[in-house]
């Protein structure tokens, strides 16, 4: 039986690229996409930041007042969602032509299982660098590629070098490269999860991989052998060729704190209009209508109503926003943050999604 051999792609500063795709004139300066910084008195957050922005020490989902005394001088650019979404489909249009199976993992990134379409990672190089070469050359932008035994490696592998690299770990190498790592590293581990494990003692990937896997239950339930064999890098997870977004939705901060109703809900509105035209783009209907509500001090709140049958208008989605955001507003405390969101997704027959060729 032939071994497994996955590849990674991750696209390098998707969302920068693509604008720098549309304005050339953008190359090698330093940009951010996200929340406009309004002199640094802006509230909201960074998307993404090009390289070049880094190194200033911008990141993503940093607040965009933090940016802007970071790089006052960065061009900063609005969310533009539907250009993304257009450069995405030409990018996995030609991932799947290279993939025996194929997973999209989000908006710039994806699996593709080419077991069988190269016979050993000697040749599975050869088809990552084809690969980079086809991206560049149909849609101009560059990407990150990893190749692994499993999905786990070959997804930190395509982390290893960026931009524009290219990182193969063998079966037999696996080990070595992931011991080295802190575990902050290894895929599904977030901070309060690392925090959790250095309190244990375990900063590095190897450390997990050789803690005591009862006591890592005890600690983490089942995710906690889970991850030891993780750090192992053992990985048997398949690709997923039916891509379906759990959820569609989006947030708004407001430039200052208002309890002002007509302003809060001409706001909803605004996000009822673009999570309901995503939702088309996708092609799915949906039952579940949530919002959240943040006051001034960062106190969040969520409420949603699960619907018997699919909505079936943006009128019906307006008013079902209006009547879940009333019994927040009632007591008129200040609003920082709102947003819209649409669950129990299904696929309407016919239409086509993100990645959908």
């Amino acid at each position: 039986m032939a071994r497994r051999i996955v590849l990674h792609v991750d696209m390098d500063q998707f969302f920068v690229a693509c604008e720098i795709r549309e304005r050339p004139d953008l190359m090698g300066k330093p940009v951010v996409v996200g929340a406009d910084p309004k002199g640094g008195k802006g509230r909201g957050v960074v998307s993404t930041s090009s390289y070049e922005a880094r190194k200033f020490g911008v990141k993503s989902g940093m607040p965009i007042s933090q940016a802007w005394k970071l790089c006052p001088q960065c061009v900063y650019l609005p969310v533009n969602f539907e250009l993304y979404v257009k450069v995405s489909n030409e990018v996995m249009e030609v991932l799947r032509g290279f993939a025996a199976k194929f997973e999209l993992w989000g908006i710039d990134e994806a699996f593709l299982e080419v077991t069988g379409k190269a016979k050993d990672f000697a040749e599975a190089e050869k088809l990552a660098k084809e690969i980079k070469k086809a991206v560049k050359e149909k849609t101009g932008l560059t990407c990150s590629v990893g190749a692994g035994p499993n999905k786990l490696v070959a997804k930190m592998a395509s982390d290893a070098k960026k931009p524009d690299g290219l990182t193969v770990v063998r079966p037999e190498e696996a080990r070595a490269f992931l011991y080295p790592l802190p575990v902050r590293k290894l895929l599904w581990i977030g901070p309060k999860t690392e925090q959790a494990l250095k309190a244990m003692g375990i900063e590095l990937v190897e450390e997990l991989a050789e803690a005591d896997p009862t006591v890592l239950f005890e600690r983490f339930g089942k995710m906690g052998p889970q991850m030891r064999l993780m750090a192992q890098g053992i990985d048997e997870s398949p690709l997923v060729e039916t891509w379906e977004a759990k959820s569609i939705g989006n947030q708004r901060t407001f430039e200052n704190d208002t309890s002002d109703e007509k302003e809060i809900f001409a706001k909803l509105d605004e996000l009822g209009d673009e999570v309901w035209g995503r939702a088309g783009e996708e092609g799915v209907a949906f039952k579940n209508i949530g919002i959240v509500i943040r006051f001034t001090g960062f106190e969040t709140h969520t409420k949603a109503r699960e619907l018997r049958k699919p909505c079936g208008s943006l009128e019906e989605l307006k008013k079902i926003v209006h009547e879940l955001a009333v019994p927040f507003l009632e007591e008129g405390r200040p609003v920082r943050l709102v947003g819209v969101r649409l669950a129990s997704l299904k696929r309407e027959k016919g239409q086509k999604k993100l990645g959908e060729f």
